[in-house]
């Protein structure tokens, strides 16, 4: 098996193939594969960092994160996904440790909330986030907010 390269960009370092499977990545899970029509493009992603997974030249897992004070007080990290067909190659715990590990070297408040889906908080809360507050919807989709504090 091929093993993943890592990368972490700057909005303004991604190449336009990059950018282009990103945005592709997002849109085949977010809004196909869930069924959730909703705008992706937030005009946030240029205030990310952006990292992923590349294998065979394809972006198969991907996030981004933002410091402090842009999306919530603390840093946050948003747009989790892996490509369905990459699934097995249990991307998810591997692309969250290294954008844990990238926050906590890249901005000053290393603690990070995230606005979880539910059916994934059992695998945040093994990465040390906690639920805060009332499962909510968001696009349809029930979601907790989740807090991980940064342990000195």
């Amino acid at each position: 098996m091929e093993a993943p390269v890592w990368k972490v960009k700057a909005f303004e370092e991604l190449t336009t193939t990059e950018l282009y499977q990103i945005l592709l990545l997002r849109a085949e899970v977010f809004v196909v594969e869930q069924n959730c029509p909703y705008q992706d493009l937030d005009n946030a992603d240029q205030k990310a960092l952006h990292l992923w997974a590349e294998m065979g030249g394809k972006v198969v897992a991907y996030c981004r994160m933002f410091d402090q004070g842009i999306k919530y007080p603390e840093s946050s990290i948003g747009r989790v996904v892996t490509h369905p067909e990459y699934r097995s190659h249990k991307l998810g715990r591997p692309l969250l440790n290294l954008t844990l590990e990238t926050i906590k070297n890249r901005y000053a408040n290393p603690d990070i909330r995230i606005s979880a889906q539910n059916y994934l908080l059992k695998f945040y809360g093994s990465l040390g986030f906690e639920p805060v507050g009332e499962s909510y919807l968001e696009d349809n989709i029930p979601h907790t907010e989740m807090l991980r504090k940064h342990s000195l």
